[in-house]
C-alpha cells in the first residue's frame, strides 16, 4: 500500500477534479439551457485530466524513483491511477447525478428526442445512472490507459528505458 501512496493521492485528486468539472459545466449552463454545446465543451476536461497524469507521474518519478523512472514504471503508475479512478467512477457518477446535476438526464433526453437524434426509448436507455456508471468505468479505463501510455513516454527518464 505504501508503494501506491502517490497513485492513490492522484487518483483522488483526479476524481475531485471531475466533480469540480461537472459543477463548472452545470454552472455554465451546459446541463440545461446550453445543452446543445455540452458534447463539445465536455471534451475540454481532457486538459486538466492530462495535466493530472503528468503531475502524478512526475511526482512518482521524483519522490519514489528518486528522479530515474523507466517507461514501464511510469506506465504502471498510470495504470494504478487509472484502475483506482475507474473503481471510483460509479460513486462519482452517483454524486454527479444525484447532487451536482440531478436534472441532467431529463434535460438531455428531452433535447435529443426533440432534435430527432434518438427515440424516447433509446434516449432513456442510454441517458440514465446505470448506463453512465458503466460508461464512466469503461471510459476511465480506455482514456486512462491511453493517457498513461503517452504521459509515461514523456515523463520517463532519458537514461532509463
Amino acid at each position: 500500500m505504501k508503494n501506491f501512496k502517490i497513485e492513490i493521492k492522484w487518483a483522488f485528486i483526479f476524481v475531485l477534479m471531475m466533480l469540480a468539472w461537472m459543477m463548472l459545466e452545470k454552472s455554465l449552463g451546459y446541463h440545461d439551457e446550453k445543452i446543445a454545446g455540452h458534447p463539445t465543451f465536455t471534451n475540454f476536461v481532457a486538459i486538466p485530466s492530462i495535466a493530472i497524469y503528468v503531475f502524478a507521474l512526475r511526482d512518482k518519478k521524483k519522490n519514489f524513483y528518486h528522479g530515474l523512472m523507466s517507461y514501464k514504471q511510469g506506465f504502471m503508475s498510470g495504470l494504478i491511477i487509472t484502475i483506482i479512478v475507474a473503481l471510483l467512477s460509479p460513486l462519482s457518477q452517483y454524486i454527479i447525478s444525484e447532487f451536482i446535476t440531478p436534472d441532467y438526464f431529463g434535460n438531455v433526453i428531452t433535447y435529443v428526442v426533440a432534435q430527432g437524434t434518438m427515440t424516447q426509448e433509446d434516449a432513456e436507455a442510454y441517458f440514465n445512472l446505470k448506463s453512465y456508471m458503466i460508461q464512466s468505468m469503461i471510459g476511465a479505463m480506455v482514456m486512462g490507459l491511453l493517457t498513461s501510455a503517452i504521459v509515461a513516454f514523456v515523463v520517463k527518464s532519458k537514461s532509463k528505458s
